[in-house]
This record gives C-alpha cells, structure tokens and sequence, in this order.
C-alpha cells in the first residue's frame, strides 16, 4: 500500500508569510479610532453615518446649541461600535466635539481637542512602560476629518489657528460640508482658496503616499491628494432621482445631490481614503510619525516614569481669571489715585502749616523787633532825667 505523496511546494516558504499575514489580522481584526471637528450644523454626524452605512450616532438637536453660552466650552464625545463585513470585524472609535466655534468668543476652544488627542498618546506611552502590557487601551487618534463651512470665501482665522495645531498631531484631512450649497464653479474656486491658505500658512494635512510600483495605486493616490479638500454631501435618506434609481441623497426642486455621485461630490474618494485603500497607512503614520514625535518629545524633557507636567492654565477658569486680574488692577489703580489724592492733600497741608509758622516767626520777630525799640526808648529817657 503506497502513502499519498507529500504536498510539494516552491522554494523554502517565504513567499508565504503574506498569507499567514493576512490570517492574523483577519482573525484579530483591526481598530480605527476616527475624530470629526467642526462648528455644529455642518452634517459631521449625518457624515459618519453615511461613511459607515449604520446610525453610529443620533441626529442632534441644534436649536439649543447657543443655550450654553455660559459654559464655552468644547466637549468631547467618545461612540464605540463594532463593524463586521466579510466575517472581518473593526472596532470603530468616533471622537465628537460639540460646541467648537458655536460662540462670539471662541479663544481657546481647541485646548480641549488638542488636549484630548495629547492625552492619549501619554496614556498610551504610560501604558508601555508599564510590566504587564497585555490588554493597553489605544484611543489615539488616526484620522482628523475638520469640516469648513461652505462659506465661498476663504478659512477663518479660527479654522487656520486649529489646523496648524492639529497638523502636528494628527492626520488630519480636511472636507468642504455641505457641498450642494455651492455651484460647481464656486466650488471648485473655493477649494482652490483653501488649497492657497493651506499651503501659505505651512498647515500640516495628510497626504497619500504615491507608490512607484503600482502604477494603478499612485495614479489613485495622486487622484485623492488633488481633490483635497473633499466635498461632501452627507445624507443617510434613500431618495429617487428623476431617471428611477434609488439612492442616497439630498432632494431640491432642482434635482437630486447624489452622496455616492462624483460628479457632485469627493464622498466616494472620502470613504476610499479612510476605508478602502489607506486605512492601514493612517494606522502606520499615527503609530511611526505622530506618537513617536509626541514620545520623543516627552522623553527629551522628562525622566523615565515622570508624570507629565500638567498645565497651570485651565481655559475653563482663564475667563474668570482674566476677569479677577482686571478687577484688581482696576482696585489698585483707584486705590494708588486715593493715595495720591491724600499725598496731594498733606502737602497741601504741610505747605500751609510751614506758611504759617514763618508768619508765625516774623511776627515774632517783629515783636521783639518793637520790644527793644521800647527798651532802646526807655533807656534814653531815664538817661535825660
């Protein structure tokens, strides 16, 4: 009885380690931890729900938004969910900030953002320092997207201090909202505007990287890089168009904007940059070039385990601060003007006493002065008798 011949392969295996690649992570699967920034009523929620196809977060109720005007500040909202597609399992993370740019005064209303996006490298870098490190909690964040509103004109002085700061942390890629309030032609200027701010203020975006080899994949990279900023249109409504197709969109008297139509909007170049084609690098350059950037930082000003310096200033008490500081310089100066009226009020006094007592002298002078006249006076006349 003769064996069944072994199973032959070509060369010693190597070629193989991508398949065993591919089984790992299929059976780990991957985490993707995404923030949207953006002032309110711009669609960042309709937006994450149509870029993931499942009501990750509810529809908000904008017209309380400025009821918490006392407050100022931005908050931040953290939703979880689980997405499974082909038996491949994600743990999405979506990073919310309601209340960025909702005020008159908006100083200081990125602290809490750029503050939320440093904490969770510390806390990511503290946890490798750590013996065990079996189960680390990883919220950093990979991908950025910062919405501009579609003003036709330029980025607000707001929308460029943010981006610089966010550049250097984070991928951050930014999106025209709301593109179907703007014609074609508008459209295209105002990107083109954004593009000429972006590139004179030196803001830091993410870029796809072009890859030599793959003729096909760099002509796609080149495609995603030159519709930065994309414009979106987000709608999780299924609405018909004239010619009978169901789809997702937003309906007009004009017609239909079509989310997944790229001749009115960037959506489907939006969706393949973060999902389909350059998900795993946004993963790779948060890992080797943000949070190592932010470690060597930390580790060129702090000893090994030293807890990070935390900040003086607090932009929740730097109002009120500003405002005592204010007050009291105000107190000190009428008290300084009190003292001077009172330093003006003794001189006054001194020189009127000083004033009287030189009369006071010269009187006395010209009394002694007419007692001895009288002396002088009487010594004569006793002198004649």
């Amino acid at each position: 009885m003769s064996s069944a011949p072994a199973p032959s392969f070509d060369g010693i295996g190597i070629a193989n380690l991508p398949n065993q690649r591919h089984k790992i992570v299929a059976k780990h699967g991957a985490h993707f931890t995404m923030m949207v920034v953006g002032e309110s009523g711009l669609g960042k929620t309709t937006l994450v729900n149509t870029l993931f196809t499942t009501e990750l977060s509810p529809a908000r109720n904008y017209s309380r938004r400025h009821h918490k005007q006392l407050d100022k500040l931005t908050e931040v909202e953290i939703i979880k969910a689980e997405l499974e597609e082909k038996q491949f399992k994600v743990k999405l993370t979506v990073i919310d900030t309601p209340g960025f740019g909702d005020y008159v005064n908006n100083r200081d209303s990125w602290s809490p953002i750029v503050d939320f996006i440093d904490d969770q490298h510390e806390a990511y870098m503290r946890q490798e320092q750590q013996p065990q490190r079996n189960e680390k909690i990883d919220l950093r964040v990979h991908a950025c997207l910062y919405f501009i509103r579609p003003t036709g004109h330029t980025l607000k002085p707001l929308d460029i201090e943010i981006m610089k700061r966010l550049g250097t942390r984070v991928n951050l890629i930014p999106v025209v909202a709301k593109a179907d309030t703007l014609t074609q032609n508008d459209l295209f200027l105002f990107k083109q505007r954004v593009r000429e701010v972006i590139a004179a203020q030196g803001i830091r975006i993410y870029q796809p990287p072009v890859e030599t080899d793959d003729e096909t994949a760099a002509e796609h990279a080149r495609m995603l890089t030159d519709a930065i900023p994309f414009s979106i249109i987000g709608s999780t409504e299924d609405v018909q168009t004239p010619d009978g197709r169901l789809v997702k969109g937003r309906e007009y008297l004009w017609g239909v904007a079509e989310v997944e139509n790229e001749n009115h909007c960037d959506f489907r170049k939006l969706r393949s940059l973060l999902i389909r084609t350059h998900m795993l690098d946004l993963i790779s350059t948060t890992e080797e070039l943000h949070y190592e950037n932010y470690r060597q930082q930390q580790m060129e000003t702090r000893k090994f385990g030293e807890p990070k310096v935390k900040k003086v200033d607090n932009p929740k008490f730097k109002e009120e601060e500003e405002s005592l500081r204010k007050r009291f310089t105000e107190q000190v100066k009428a008290e300084e003007a009190r003292f001077r009226q009172w330093e003006q009020h003794l001189i006054a006094e001194r020189d009127r006493l000083n004033k009287d007592l030189e009369m006071a002298h010269s009187a006395i002078k010209s009394l002694e002065a007419e007692l001895d006249n009288l002396q002088a006076g009487y010594g004569r006349g006793s002198a004649r008798r």
